[in-house]
């Protein structure tokens, strides 16, 4: 079993508002993950980044998590278990962020739980396991 960590903690981590070390801590027993489409963001993001020196420094921080976590890849298992999570969403008026859903199908293909910081989005799908953000979420940045 695993734990996949969703965009929004690496997020709060880079402005070290999340406590990843801690997180590692707590969960000594569990591999750590990142869904494929989190990779995606996280390169998007520095993409985006502006002035050059803040692009550079989350360029630096991107490739020290991609180094850090195994990415599972969005393979023709998990498309299969993220249209049937989709068509139940949709039927049932609960859909969540495309990328969530992603992710979401990420975990439940592979029995891996899901920490973020998105709760209310993932809360909506039936089976997944999610870790409590709380105690990692720091209301000063760290260091």
């Amino acid at each position: 079993m695993g734990l996949i960590v969703d965009t929004s903690v690496l997020i709060a981590a880079e402005k070290r508002r999340f406590d990843l070390g801690r997180l590692f801590a707590d969960h000594p027993k569990e591999s750590f993950y990142v869904a494929a489409i989190t990779g995606a963001e996280l390169l998007h993001g520095v993409e985006r980044a502006q002035p050059a020196a803040r692009r550079k420094a989350r360029a630096v921080f991107v490739e020290a998590v991609l180094a850090s976590f195994e990415a599972i890849d969005f393979d023709l298992a998990v498309a299969r278990r993220h249209a049937a999570l989709w068509a139940s969403l949709e039927k049932t008026g609960r859909m969540i962020g495309p990328y969530d859903l992603l992710i979401a199908a990420t975990g439940l293909h592979h029995g891996h739980s899901v920490v973020t910081l998105n709760g209310s989005e993932f809360q909506r799908v039936v089976g997944l396991r999610l870790i409590d953000p709380a105690p990692y979420v720091m209301d000063e940045p760290l260091g």
